[in-house]
């Protein structure tokens, strides 16, 4: 095996593992939602049941639980743009651009495409359901007070 081989074979291999990465942030992205959505509909049981105290408790617990949901989501949307960083890099020096491409005819499709027909990142989608949660407990909150 020639050297300019063995460097072929070691970038695809590289290349290979930096998308198998971004694989399984993605997948720790999607445990992270369901364990977030779960503790989240859970506590929101709890409201329904409870003293002032109780729904004060509740309230602030999970507006917390919230906040570290979104916050732990922006993380995981840095890593994994940067992440596809390296890998649409690495694809330059490649014959087949296959997430370089993807992302190229998706915001063709967008400049193409109304609003209603167009791709929603998951990112967008699943930055309003903390909020959203946040908002329900916040209205708990503040619920007693009037």
């Amino acid at each position: 095996m020639t050297e300019n081989n063995e460097a072929t074979e070691q970038y695809l291999e590289l290349y290979k593992l930096a998308v198998e990465m971004a694989d399984r942030v993605s997948a720790r992205r999607a445990t992270t939602n369901a364990f977030f959505l779960t503790v989240n509909t859970v506590l929101l049981a709890f409201v329904s049941s409870g003293s002032l105290n109780v729904l004060w408790l509740v309230s602030l617990a999970g507006i917390a639980l919230s906040a570290t949901w979104w916050v732990l989501l922006k993380s995981y949307r840095d890593l994994n743009r940067a992440k596809f960083a390296v890998i649409t890099e690495m694809e330059a020096d490649l014959e087949v651009k296959l997430f370089g491409d993807e992302w190229k005819r998706l915001k063709e499709d967008r400049e193409q495409q109304g609003w209603w027909g167009r791709y929603a990142e998951f990112s967008m989608t699943e930055r309003l359901v903390p909020l959203i949660f946040a908002a329900l407990y916040a209205a708990v909150f503040v619920k007693p007070l009037f």
